[in-house]
């Protein structure tokens, strides 16, 4: 499936760029963890993690992504068939080892992080040379929050990847109102309760930036616990609701040095802790500051990595 071409540009001439798959699956695994988060959006936690007696594996790449769901990511020099099924059988593993897994996210990263951990929908990416319509036909009636990534490699620097298909997965439409509530400690309104709870017309506000935020088809729109996600293989931007003041709080994938921010509209969020991804906070409450974020808006959809 995958027909991505890369050309060298000299004196006005192109020249095709010779493609092939990455000699070895573990020099392309190596290369993936040592960049993976630049390159996914993923944290690295683990390489070649044993599952033990019952699965009787190694997970190649164990990671958290930046909305805080435990990732699984395998790998496949050739086609995808193969690694789809162990993947998915690795993700059996991990549902049933939460506790170990936060313990590793603790190690690695620290408590706080430990404590973001997003359980209600898994992620595993498989990353090939390529993969068939069967694959993706098949990853749609199977249900699971999957990525396909297919990869090319041009000569000695020169790395392409493409997202495939994404699946939601089942799960992501029944996602817990809020994490920590089994340990009775106060609940809190998941995005989907807020949208819910908000009038009218912040939700027709808002199809109109979802409307902006998905004019390219390789958007993907996904519901996270606290924040709806725009992503290819990364985010592009996250959108959150604030009923009361009637307000769209969207994080961009755009540099604030390259932002005249004005008080109230616009934030440099680099350095503070704030629910969602992207260091630009663009606060959206009319259509008046929409048309004034628009630019901004395309500029993330387009100009993000991944």
């Amino acid at each position: 499936m995958n027909d991505l071409k890369l050309f060298r540009v000299v004196g006005g001439v192109a020249t095709e760029i010779p493609r092939a798959a990455v000699t070895l699956e573990r020099h392309l695994q190596t290369l993936i963890e040592t960049n993976m988060e630049t390159l996914l959006g993923i944290r690295f936690l683990a390489s070649e993690y044993r599952t033990g007696p019952r699965h009787r594996g190694r997970i190649d790449s164990l990671g958290m992504d930046e909305n805080g769901n435990p990732v699984i990511v395998e790998y496949k020099r050739s086609t995808g068939k193969a690694v789809i099924i162990q993947a998915l059988s690795y993700l059996n593993w991990l549902r049933d080892h939460r506790h170990e897994f936060e313990n590793l996210v603790k190690d690695r990263l620290g408590a706080e992080e430990a404590d973001k951990v997003d359980w209600s929908d898994p992620r595993v990416v498989c990353v090939a040379a390529d993969f068939t319509k069967h694959d993706v036909f098949a990853m749609e009636e199977i249900g699971r929050r999957v990525d396909l990534v297919s990869y090319r490699h041009f000569g000695a620097d020169l790395l392409a990847l493409q997202l495939v298909a994404s699946m939601a997965g089942s799960t992501a439409s029944t996602r817990s109102s809020a994490p920590g509530a089994e340990s009775g400690r106060a609940a809190v309104k998941s995005v989907r309760q807020l949208y819910d709870e908000s009038p009218q017309s912040l939700k027709d506000l808002y199809a109109d930036l979802d409307a902006l935020l998905t004019s390219s088809a390789e958007v993907r729109t996904e519901f996270q616990q606290h924040y709806i996600a725009y992503r290819r293989i990364r985010n592009v931007a996250t959108v959150r609701f604030q009923p009361a003041s009637h307000t769209l709080v969207a994080r961009l994938a755009v540099d604030p040095d390259g932002v005249d921010l004005v008080e109230g509209f616009t934030r440099d969020l680099r350095g503070i802790g704030a629910l969602g991804t992207g260091p630009l906070e663009v606060k959206i409450r009319s259509r008046t500051d929409l048309a004034r974020a628009r630019d901004l808006v395309l500029r993330s959809v387009e100009g993000a990595s991944g």
